[in-house]
Formats: structure tokens, C-alpha cells, sequence
């Protein structure tokens, strides 16, 4: 093939390395190879920080401040504490603007072909409001996070109009019957904040009691404290199994299968379940996924993926996240061997920056 005329016909933008992503640790990223001078392109297919405008609004970060920050730049809170979510799309705003980085938002990778050794080895196809854009580069970093898509129940009625699985704020649920399904973090703040804007709370769990490491430390005490008051309903060791415009019929797990289902009316429900990831970019890269959680198989002293030249950053490199262990916090040293396997420099001391918090 006459790669300069194909070059020419389809025009292609050729650069070093291709980010996938703009979240935190992807424009952590972006961030060091600018600074280290490597030619790179940044796409997403959607606004910076995608995943973060998708938490409930005035939501509050798990991690300190200090933990999340990045490229050098403090995070500073109005208040010293924890983070908002406002506060932190800010700040990822900020750090671009910053650092000059050329984010292309709301373009969305549509393929990825790889190709024999070279300067052209990764050909990428993107779409966006302004047409198709192609890609040739020697190395792609897919940092694309673990949150595109939330978990489904697969039983009838899951896609009423009344039935979400997102939260986004209490106010709609102010004096009606609402119940939450799930009892880990995102199921326990949305409850607690929707007692207090006045709803009618019930909360199934299959659990028996909330999981101590899943749910923020000051929101525990919270919420067994409402449970224990009767303001809260819970419904322990229950799963959903029909969702009607009235009721949801709930199984008790600890009764015999045929046992009479248990009846929760309610005018709204969430089910907050939790996220999956989207692996398929690296299925048509062909990256080995692994294990229950289909993650990318990759060096970790490197995050080169068994794709040479194919790196993983963040969370994307656990996959679907049943037990959580990568954060943005502990996933800034992946900036860190990336650059230095990239460039052939060392690793910076601030490697020691990788460390562990519980799940949020």
C-alpha cells in the first residue's frame, strides 16, 4: 500500500502517541508528555471528565483533595474538606486551561486497526459532530475508565419511565414513595439525601448489613442510625424481581424459592447497582481480557497491554470493578510508568504516590 497517497486522500493526522480518554488521569497524562515533549492527540467521546458529570449533584469525593489532584496543581475546596463534584469539574477546566491541552471532546473513537511496527502502527477512526477524523500513531493509551455504562437487572419493568439507574439529585422525590435497590455507596448517599429532602425511603439490599469498606465512613453511622429510627425502611437480603408502575415484588433470599414475593409500593425507583465497563476498544484492539472483570491484560511495571505499543491507564485497567481496588488516586503512578517506558527515562520519585484507600 502507497501510504503517502492514502495519507493524502483520507487526511490523516499522524502523531506519536493517541490518548483515549480525558478524564483526571487521562489529562495527567497529556500533562507529562507535553511537558516531556512527545508529540500526542487527545480525544474523548464526550465533555473532560465525563464519568465525574454523571455523579449526583453536590456529591462529595471519597478521596482528600490532595489524593486527586493533578499535575502538580493543587485542589483547593471552599471549605477544606471533601471535594465536590462542581469543584472538581472545575478544576479539570482549570488544568486544562492551564496547560494549553488540546482535548478533542466529543469525538468518539469508532476503530481501531493495528498495523505492523512503525510509525503508522495504530489507525484510528473517530466520529464527532464535524465528520469522520482518522489517526496514525505509534502508541495509544486507552484511559477510558470503568464507568460507561451502569448495571442492568434484566427483569421486566427495569425501563419504566419511573425506574432509573442514576441519581442525580432528591428534589423529584420530595413526599413520594421511593425505593432504592442496592446498599453500597451510591444507594446509601442517595437515601439519606432523599430522606432529608422529605421522600419516602424503603432500601433493598441482598445484603445482610451495609459493607463497612463501601460506604463512606460518615455515611454509615448515618444511615444505620435512620434505619434503626424507622425513617428509613430497609429491606435486607431482598432483590428485586418485577417492577410495576406501583410496586416493586421483592424475593426474599433467605426463604425457600416459591415463597410469596414481598410488595413495595413505590412511585420511583433507583437502581443503583453499580457500573460496567466498556472493554470493546480493547476487544477490536485485541488485548487478552481477563478474569471476572474482563480486565485488559498489561504489564503493570509498564501498562503496556499485550497489544505492543497499547498502554492501559486508570481504572480501565481492572475492567468491571465488582470489589474495587483503582482509583484516581492510586492510579497516578500509571502516568508515571507509561512516560518512563515511553521515554526510557526513570521513574519520578513521586511514584510513591500510589497507594490504596478503601471502596467508594
Amino acid at each position: 500500500m502507497d501510504l503517502t497517497a492514502d495519507n493524502a486522500q483520507r487526511d490523516v493526522h499522524a502523531t506519536d502517541v493517541l490518548i483515549v480518554g480525558a478524564g483526571p488521569i487521562g489529562l495527567e497524562l497529556a500533562v507529562a508528555l507535553k511537558g516531556a515533549g512527545v508529540p500526542y492527540v487527545q480525544v474523548d467521546a464526550a465533555s473532560i471528565g465525563h464519568t465525574i458529570t454523571g455523579y449526583p449533584r453536590q456529591a462529595r469525593f471519597f478521596s482528600s483533595p490532595e489524593r486527586i489532584a493533578i499535575a502538580g496543581v493543587p485542589l483547593v475546596t471552599v471549605d477544606q474538606s471533601k471535594t465536590s463534584r462542581e469543584e472538581y469539574l472545575a478544576y479539570l477546566r482549570g488544568v486544562v486551561d492551564q496547560f494549553n491541552l488540546d482535548v478533542r471532546t466529543f469525538e468518539r473513537v469508532v476503530e481501531i486497526r493495528v498495523g505492523a511496527e512503525g510509525p503508522g502502527r495504530f489507525r484510528v477512526t473517530t466520529q464527532s459532530s464535524g465528520g469522520t477524523q482518522r489517526y496514525e500513531a505509534r502508541r495509544v493509551v486507552l484511559a477510558i475508565g470503568d464507568m460507561a455504562d451502569t448495571r442492568r437487572l434484566d427483569i421486566p419493568g427495569e425501563d419504566l419511565p419511573h425506574v432509573s439507574h442514576l441519581f442525580d439529585e432528591p428534589h423529584r422525590y420530595f413526599r413520594r414513595r421511593l425505593l432504592i435497590v442496592g446498599g453500597k455507596n451510591s444507594a446509601v448517599e442517595a437515601a439519606i439525601r432523599c430522606h432529608r429532602a422529605g421522600a419516602r425511603v424503603s432500601l433493598s439490599y441482598r445484603g445482610e448489613r451495609f459493607p463497612e469498606k463501601s460506604v463512606k465512613y460518615w455515611l454509615l453511622p448515618e444511615i444505620e442510625s435512620f434505619v434503626a429510627q424507622g425513617h428509613i425502611k430497609f429491606l435486607p437480603r431482598t432483590v428485586p424481581v418485577v417492577i410495576d408502575a406501583t410496586k416493586v415484588s421483592l424475593s426474599r433470599l433467605d426463604e425457600p424459592a416459591g415463597s410469596d414475593l414481598l410488595q413495595v409500593p413505590a412511585d420511583f425507583v433507583l437502581l443503583l447497582v453499580g457500573y460496567r465497563a466498556d472493554t470493546t476498544l480493547f476487544e477490536m484492539a485485541g488485548v487478552t481480557l481477563e478474569g471476572e472483570n474482563r480486565g485488559p491484560r498489561h504489564d503493570p511495571a509498564t501498562m503496556e497491554t499485550d497489544v505492543p505499543g497499547l498502554y492501559v491507564a486508570g481504572t480501565a485497567a481492572a475492567g468491571t470493578q465488582h470489589h474495587f481496588k483503582l482509583f484516581i488516586e492510586n492510579s497516578h503512578v500509571h502516568v508515571d510508568r507509561i512516560l518512563s517506558h515511553l521515554t526510557g527515562r526513570p521513574l519520578p520519585t513521586r511514584v510513591a504516590r500510589g497507594f490504596s484507600l478503601p471502596e467508594s
